[in-house]
């Protein structure tokens, strides 16, 4: 006789403490991936947050952090050649922080790197792979605080 399983419905705090616990792990692999070549998990951060140019202030946001400690980010990445700062062209007090091609490459070995991560995507099926980025494109817009419809 075969045994019928049994799903119980995760309530919300269960949903929020296994999303925690991912990102925590997405994030120590994150790290660690940035400190090997010599950067912050802020830095490396910011690098992805800029992949398209991206004025100081708004950066801050992206990063959830005060203006002026965006400041000391992006002088960290100017100076190693990583991103850039441009006058905006309509308002020439706005600056605009933009990735270099140095940066991208560097952006794309550290996300190359984040080997615990990799093993866990691969570790899934086409339909988990599929089924979780879905989820993702549900949750997100909703904890960032935007509609899904203005993505």
């Amino acid at each position: 006789m075969g045994s019928t399983a049994t799903t119980t419905v995760p309530t919300n705090a269960e949903l929020m403490e296994a999303l925690a616990a991912v990102g925590a792990a997405y994030f120590h692999d994150f790290a660690a991936a940035a400190a090997r070549h010599g950067l912050s998990s802020s830095q490396a951060k910011a690098l992805g947050a800029v992949r398209e140019p991206v004025p100081m202030r708004a950066l801050a946001g992206r990063l959830g952090c005060d203006a002026s400690n965006v400041t000391g980010i992006v002088d960290r990445l100017e100076s190693l050649g990583l991103a850039n700062r441009e006058a905006a062209a309509g308002d020439r007090r706005v600056k605009i922080v933009v990735i270099t091609e140095q940066g991208r490459e560097i952006l794309h070995l550290i996300r190359g790197e984040m080997a615990r991560t990799h093993q866990a995507f691969e570790a899934m099926s086409d339909e988990q792979r599929v089924a979780l980025h879905s989820i993702c494109a549900q949750v997100l817009p909703v904890l960032a605080g935007r509609s899904a419809g203005a993505q």
